[in-house]
């Protein structure tokens, strides 16, 4: 029997900033409808099939601690339902209409949306008990994925000003996390693959003028202080310094599989190669913390899913994302060809799609297999390809991605050339053997912080630094509250500030994606931090707070209803 060439550990990051109670089309709760719809669900039916067939989907899944809180909202249990309900009857809809224009393969294509959403509703309603965090958790639970948790709101956590901010989108994250999954999380996100070393810092000048830098901690530091073992960086961010050798103690500290680390101080050479076919401890100074390993996206597979030219979803046999049929939204089109415009886009035809989604597969078992293969190291070291993806992907912008992740799992598991694990299965057995520092960086384009700080997003740090400031000072004064009503006013202000801490809104603001939204909500968040900050003042001072002001403050903690633990102290 072959022996394994490697290590496959699929990394799909799900998120969707905090939009319940923000609007609903074209931007706002509908993000989150057509996320659960087209992939959260998806992906549940890819674990089930696997697991129905004996295998294991070992799949790592990244939940952001907004996106789960959502998902467990009452509002969205009950909207998402009606959602689906919406779409089962324009599909039916859909389906007479083309039946009397005597199109009987768009009357065909209708029938199957139908079908579909009817699949969903059944999953959502009746087999999940409108619960799609539960079915995670299960999943979890039994042994079949992994689960990772986030920044509580996807904050881009090298840019914040306060370590404080840093220190409460984790906490968040840990507590969020433990009261939806029953234990600790072993592993971080870091969102946008964004990473910041352990350095003198001071905020971007052009944001708020020169200012004397002072000491940050590295990211590493601050996973390293709440129990985390690992997280995942693009490729390019492995362009620091040369491996160092390392000596592990293996103990139990803060639930991590090892305790410390130290140098190997005698002179010893080391024979591995800096890879991104294997993991590392991060930072110069790992001897000062629990060590944190690392994760290095792989490129080739990168290109084979992501690229707008070699990429699999672009193949003109699937469904095309943006063309839609009115009434309803619904998509009968199909890819048809790059040099097409939506124009001259030809109806899909789903059996043309299989026959491309098995192809694919194939491929892309062929590509993990040979990258592995041609990546062994003289140490005897097991090489690893990490493949980390955004979840929504798989669903939602390339339709047929959750069948193309059935069959590449499945043909994965059944090579005996290829162990499928998650990211902790594979440390347990195969710990770094070195530790490496990384600069600074992020997987936008030019591969610094460009998409998310340039001079159409300045405003928008502005009004964040502004906000951290401000609540530094309330909570530095004022603590956790004097008392129940004084807490509600400081959470509601820190709930606030991580809302607009969210990096979505800058991406969405230089991409164009949602551009008007998202000015309108970082003015909203930053608007309503300031005023809630102000009305705790004047509460603590004793002062007349109105009828409006009260009403004002039931209002927010109704609209932005996330984080019910959230804790003050952990902004100090």
């Amino acid at each position: 029997m072959s022996e394994p060439v490697g290590s496959f550990v699929l990394v799909l990051h799900g998120h969707i900033p905090y939009v319940l109670g923000h609007g609903t089309w074209p931007h706002g709760s509908q993000m989150l409808y057509e996320a659960a719809a087209d992939t959260y669900i998806p992906l549940l039916w890819v674990i089930e099939e696997l697991a129905w067939e004996g295998i294991p989907a070992n799949i790592t899944i990244s939940l952001s601690p907004v996106t789960i809180e959502q998902l467990a909202d009452e509002r969205f249990k009950e909207w998402f339902a009606n959602y689906l309900n919406d779409k089962i009857y324009w599909a039916g809809e859909n389906e007479g209409e083309f039946n009397s224009w005597g199109n009987g393969h768009l009357a065909y294509l209708a029938h199957r949306w139908r079908e579909r959403y009817e699949a969903l509703r059944e999953s959502f309603v009746d087999r999940y008990g409108r619960d799609i965090v539960g079915q995670y958790r299960l999943w979890q639970d039994r042994g079949h994925i992994e689960v990772m948790t986030c920044a509580a709101t996807h904050g881009y956590l090298p840019l914040l000003r306060e370590d404080a901010s840093i220190a409460l989108q984790i906490q968040q994250a840990v507590a969020t996390y433990e009261r939806h999954f029953q234990r600790r999380p072993r592993a971080f996100w870091l969102p946008e693959g964004a990473y910041r070393p352990r350095c003198d810092w001071a905020p971007p000048p052009f944001v708020s003028g020169a200012e004397p830098p002072y000491f940050r901690p590295g990211l590493e530091e601050f996973l390293a202080s709440n129990g985390f073992d690992y997280f995942v960086v693009d490729t390019h961010l492995l362009g620091g310094g040369a491996p160092e050798p390392v000596h592990i103690d293996f103990e139990q500290t803060l639930g991590k599989q090892w305790g410390r680390i130290r140098k190997i101080h005698e002179p010893q050479p080391y024979s591995g190669e800096k890879s991104p076919y294997c993991t590392y401890f991060v930072g110069h100074y790992y001897e000062d913390h629990p060590p944190v390993a690392v994760f290095i996206r792989d490129p080739q597979t990168g290109v084979k899913v992501w690229s707008s030219e070699h990429g699999y979803p672009g193949d003109a046999a699937y469904l095309e994302f943006h063309k839609k049929h009115e009434p309803g939204d619904l998509r009968y089109w199909r890819v048809s060809g790059a040099d097409r415009d939506l124009g001259g886009k030809e109806h899909y035809v789903p059996e043309w799609a299989d026959e491309a989604v098995r192809a694919h597969a194939g491929n892309f078992l062929w590509t993990v297999k040979e990258t592995l293969r041609s990546n062994q190291f003289a140490s005897g070291q097991q090489p690893v390809l990490c493949a980390p993806f955004d979840a929504e992907l798989f669903g939602h912008w390339w339709f047929e991605g959750p069948r193309f992740l059935v069959s590449a799992l499945r043909w994965m598991h059944q090579d005996p050339e290829i162990e499928v694990v998650t990211g902790s299965q594979y440390l347990a057995h195969n710990p770094p053997q070195a530790a490496v520092t990384l600069p600074e960086g992020s997987w936008g384009a030019g591969g610094g912080h460009w998409v998310w700080l340039n001079d159409d997003t300045r405003w928008c740090w502005e009004r964040i630094y502004d906000a951290e400031l401000d609540l530094r000072d309330l909570v530095q004064n004022h603590g956790s509250g004097h008392d129940d009503t004084m807490r509600r006013f400081i959470q509601q202000a820190l709930r606030e500030l991580l809302i607009l801490e969210a990096s979505d809104w800058e991406f969405l603001i230089t991409t164009w994606g949602a551009r008007d939204y998202a000015q309108a909500r970082v003015q909203c968040h930053h608007t309503d931090s300031k005023r809630v900050t102000e009305l705790a003042r004047r509460y603590a001072r004793g002062e007349w707070l109105s009828d409006e002001d009260w009403a004002y403050l039931g209002a927010l903690a109704e609209r932005d209803r996330i984080f019910s633990d959230l804790d003050p102290q952990w902004y100090q």
